[in-house]
């Protein structure tokens, strides 16, 4: 078994076993859970493939299975699947059993207008690096979404997101080189910005968050839409 592959099952097994826990009722969120990863992996395939053909990044063969699908092994389009999967419930862990973890309004629109900020500068400034432009922008686009539509959705995953990033740190930490002899995942130099927390590029941390808070954003919109055709 390749070693991205072992980090990916070792990423879902708890959270896959904990599905039924009677308190948070992860299972319960299945049917629109499902469909949310599976349109938001869709998008970030499209750019998977853009940046593994034309060398921004690319997957070293010594760490995957070497099934390959449109340039990228199968591992990384499990990826999309089962790390929304395992991240999505630690978000859903907090909220039943902390439910007052949320920040205020007005925090969440402070910290929004920052980021949005820093953001916005720091693609102005590495305008010529597709990485850094590409998953900045989204979280740019991200965030002003959800600070105009549901604040409350987005000062909750401020929090949750910091518990995330721990298992975030660990499994994306070996990816791209802590830990081993080489990156299972490698990025060309001159698409980022060159900032690193251990080995991963500060611009991963990005492409996280928007991965995650796309998915629960389009979570609501599915129960919405759900709860309508219901009623009709």
């Amino acid at each position: 078994m390749s070693l991205y592959l072992t980090l990916e099952l070792c990423s879902i097994t708890v959270p896959l076993i904990l599905s039924f826990d009677r308190k948070v009722g992860y299972y319960r969120h299945w049917p629109v859970l499902f469909p949310s990863i599976l349109l938001t992996g869709a998008l970030f395939i499209i750019f998977d493939i853009y940046f593994a053909k034309n060398g921004i990044w690319g997957f070293n063969p010594r760490y995957h299975s070497g099934l390959i699908l449109y340039a990228l092994p199968v591992e990384e389009w499990l990826f999309f699947i089962i790390i929304p999967y395992s991240s999505i419930f630690i978000h859903y862990v907090i909220k039943a059993y902390f439910p007052q973890a949320l920040l205020a309004d007005k925090t969440t629109r402070i910290i929004s207008l920052i980021l949005i900020a820093i953001l916005i500068l720091s693609v102005i400034i590495n305008y010529q690096k597709a990485y850094t432009v590409v998953y900045f922008s989204m979280m740019i686009i991200v965030v002003t979404i959800a600070l105009l539509t549901n604040t409350g959705l987005l000062g909750r995953f401020y929090l949750s997101f910091l518990l995330i990033l721990i298992p975030f740190i660990l499994i994306n930490g070996i990816l791209t080189g802590s830990f081993i002899e080489e990156a299972v995942v490698w990025y060309n130099s001159a698409e980022i910005i060159g900032l690193r927390i251990l080995t991963i590029p500060v611009e991963d941390f990005a492409y996280g968050f928007s991965l995650i808070l796309i998915n629960l954003m389009l979570m609501n919109c599915f129960r919405k839409l759900f709860r309508r055709t219901h009623i009709s």
